[in-house]
């Protein structure tokens, strides 16, 4: 059975995997309400382990190395709840190699070499080749739906990655490209990103770690 997190761990934990937010978007991350939010960051902010900051017209949360350790206590604790490390880090093991080809349909998104340029930026005249980045991103797709499930299956925190991958790999493939690489929209890569810092964190290790 699929298991719940306690808020406090949700709250902490969207920050981890948000990044830099204000409280309506961190809230937002796990569906909680945002005044019970907003409190509990401001006792997390108490504990050291989340700041609140301006810059310009920008303010959120972030979240301090100890709240980094923190988030990481948490995460390892209800881990050994549902006995899933296991799971986990096989999952995570089949996540890598997708990982790889995610890096690089981006990167072939954003860039198309030509004789003269290897890093010439794409310019999207090339029909082909974006269909080839298309193609790739829904072969991607098809690999993280059964990883998706199975994490899913164990913690509820874990649901919806895929679907939301979908969404914006389809407006992707409706033509509006920025949706595979923006960082202001849910794009196929923020929602990576996401999962894989989600993951890392779960299982406590580096990103470039081994698994």
């Amino acid at each position: 059975m699929t298991q719940a997190s306690a808020v406090d761990l949700l709250a902490l934990h969207a920050v981890r995997i948000v990044g830099f937010a204000g409280t309506p978007t961190i809230a937002r991350r796990f569906d909680l309400d945002p005044a019970a939010t907003e409190e509990l960051l401001r006792d997390a902010e108490a504990y050291g382990w989340v700041q609140h900051a301006e810059f310009a017209d920008l303010r959120g949360w972030s979240l301090t190395e100890r709240g980094r350790a923190q988030d990481e206590r948490l995460l390892a604790a209800e881990l050994a709840r549902v006995d899933g490390q296991a799971e986990v880090r096989d999952v995570y093991r089949g996540f890598l190699p997708l990982n790889t080809r995610l890096q690089r349909a981006c990167t072939d998104w954003q860039l198309r070499p030509t004789s003269d340029d290897r890093l010439a930026t794409n310019d999207h005249t090339d029909g082909e080749w974006d269909a080839r980045v298309l193609d790739e991103l829904a072969a991607i797709e098809r690999g993280l739906t059964p990883l998706a499930d199975r994490l899913g299956q164990l913690l509820a925190r874990f649901q919806g990655y895929d679907g939301r991958f979908a969404v914006a790999r389809r407006r992707a493939q409706d033509g509006d490209g920025g949706w595979i690489d923006r960082t202001d929209v849910d794009s196929c890569h923020r929602v990576w990103f996401e999962l894989h810092e989600d993951l890392v964190a779960t299982l406590g290790i580096d990103r470039h770690a081994p698994p």
